[in-house]
């Protein structure tokens, strides 16, 4: 009995497919990698100005790259769904990966007009309950056109 029910537990173990994420990172030429591990990847320039990656700091000056959750599931699904020109997201066809994209440039361009609007104003306000103007002091200012660039980043990767 104890023989069966061990046969069982190994049986139901090998035929559980395993959950697994997907992480993703890019490169200094923009290219993004996906990966099936958290574990660290570094990237350091050497004397000659070459940029090197590795998953362990090689040199000094290395840093971790910012990997990004991307999806559950494994990198066979993220290759199957990738196609020569970028990728695609695991189930999604050709005519919502172009509308995502079609998004996607969208608020990049609008995020980079406020935050080109911001960058080339006088001076920036806010408009309060009233329609009034509240002028914004410089460090206020400063913190608004961080906080614009930020999401103008974040939106055009």
């Amino acid at each position: 009995m104890k023989t069966l029910f061990a046969i069982l537990v190994l049986t139901m173990g090998l035929s559980v497919p395993a959950a697994a994420d997907v992480w993703k990172w890019v490169d200094a030429s923009g290219k993004t990698h996906f990966v099936d591990t958290m574990k660290p990847i570094y990237t350091w320039l050497d004397e000659f100005g070459k940029r090197h990656y590795a998953d362990t700091p090689g040199h000094e000056d290395a840093v971790s790259v910012q990997l990004v959750w991307h999806s559950g599931g494994t990198l066979d699904d993220v290759e199957d769904a990738e196609s020569d020109d970028g990728y695609a997201y695991p189930g999604e066809t050709a005519e919502e990966r172009a509308e995502r994209e079609a998004a996607d440039a969208y608020y990049c361009k609008r995020a980079t007009e406020i935050f080109e609007s911001y960058v080339n104003a006088p001076r920036l306000y806010r408009t309060n309950d009233a329609g009034e103007r509240e002028y914004l002091s410089e460090k206020q200012a400063a913190a608004t056109i961080a906080e614009t660039k930020a999401k103008m980043d974040e939106l055009c990767r």
